[in-house]
């Protein structure tokens, strides 16, 4: 069996050699002529999987590492009787987690607090909902709107979007891109949905680029409508929009799903249905492909510290966000093409960065609040000894 794999499917080789003649080629130039005697297909976001690329191939399996599935025509693949499966769900928490990292930023560089503040939660399904559980744990009050979830659930919770924008401090998108109604997201973020956001709210997009208009976000951010922007996603993208990018706060190369756990997790995912599919034995060993944790170990003395100083100091340690912003801004070539070019590049040799629960904390002089917002981020949780040795691999803080 012959499958081709795209470059940037993380572990791909290790991973589908068990199943069969494994051709890893890089994302944008797999074509129809790598696909004519292929049986299987994986990819990521990068590919473009249409009928274009399949006609005349035979291929019998497309999967794509990813939770998003913009870049996959399903319907010319049923239409053809070719199997395909996604991942979603696999980087729900690595998304979560940035949206913390960005919230602890904020708050440090521009002096306020996270507790206390109304987030508004656009979208509440894998990533939203880790979004909303984290927040809630921080001492925020969390407000949510989802209107396919609503109409299924049922529940007092979700909240129509006009009265959600009105009462929200901060506003994170959580939603997948849809065109068809009843609940279509192209566009959401648009003029009327700037007017009727709580004047000097937060804005963070790290949901897909085209869910937001961005003149409209620009002219919002210009009245003082948006006090702050976080952009993960963009419009156009890869080549993206330089006057966007200037007047972010903290800007990123559609990364926020990109930890190693998340991208592993959607090679895990292919890699299981596609033996299910074939009927193949599932002989990957994927622990001993793993890495250890750049930071298995934070040691801080908590005494004297506010907490969401605390939490950001540890969450720095493991995700500093600061410096995917600065590699954003240094790649904003004047032409598109390079701009393009760049953002690729940004993704494609993108750090390892390992989630919080791959580090354990041991914390002095901690109060048992502060212990819960730690655990409920994510970190695991060690008691501090009395003499502070053990620093581990990041030291003391």
């Amino acid at each position: 069996m012959k499958i081709v794999c795209a470059e940037t499917v993380l572990l791909g080789r290790e991973a589908f050699a068990h199943a069969g003649r494994t051709e890893i080629v890089p994302d944008r130039a797999i074509t129809r002529d790598h696909l004519l005697d292929a049986d299987a297909l994986i990819v990521r976001s990068k590919t473009r999987v249409d009928r274009n690329l399949l006609k005349g191939t035979a291929v019998q399996f497309v999967g794509t590492a990813t939770a998003g599935t913009d870049h996959v025509e399903a319907a010319d693949l049923e239409a053809r009787g070719i199997y395909w499966c996604a991942a979603p769900g696999c980087n729900a928490n690595s998304v979560s987690e940035y949206v913390v990292a960005a919230l602890l930023s904020l708050s440090r560089r521009h002096a306020f607090d996270l507790q206390g503040r109304t987030l508004g939660v656009v979208g509440c399904g894998q990533v939203g909902s880790r979004v909303a559980k984290k927040c809630d744990a921080l001492g925020m009050r969390v407000l949510r709107n989802d209107p396919p979830l609503a109409a299924t659930m049922a529940d007092p919770d979700f909240l129509p979007l006009e009265e959600l924008l009105g009462q929200a401090d901060i506003v994170t998108l959580h939603v997948p891109l849809v065109r068809e109604k009843p609940w279509p997201t192209e566009r959401l973020a648009d003029y009327v949905f700037f007017e009727q956001l709580r004047p000097g709210a937060v804005f963070i997009n790290a949901a897909r680029g085209s869910v937001c208009d961005y003149d409209a976000l620009l002219e919002a951010r210009g009245a003082g409508a948006v006090s702050h922007m976080v952009l993960d996603v963009w419009s156009p993208e890869p080549a993206f929009r330089t006057d966007v990018l200037r007047m972010a706060d903290l800007a990123t190369a559609h990364i926020a799903g990109h930890s190693y756990e998340g991208k592993l997790n959607g090679t895990i995912a292919c890699y299981e249905e596609l033996c299910n599919f074939f009927e193949i034995p599932k002989n990957w060993n994927v622990a001993a492909s793993l890495p250890p944790p750049a930071v298995p170990c934070i040691d801080i003395d908590c005494a004297g510290r506010d907490d969401e100083d605390v939490l950001h100091k540890l969450v720095r340690k493991v995700y500093a966000i600061d410096a995917d912003d600065r590699l954003i801004r240094d790649a904003a070539a004047p032409n598109e093409i390079d701009r393009a070019r760049n953002f690729d590049a940004l993704r494609k040799v993108y750090r390892m960065r390992r989630e919080f629960m791959h580090t354990e904390v041991r914390a002095s002089n901690c109060p048992e609040g502060l212990k819960r917002k730690i655990l409920a981020l994510g970190f695991r949780w060690a008691e501090a000894t009395s003499s502070g040795s053990g620093a581990g691999a990041s030291g003391r803080s």
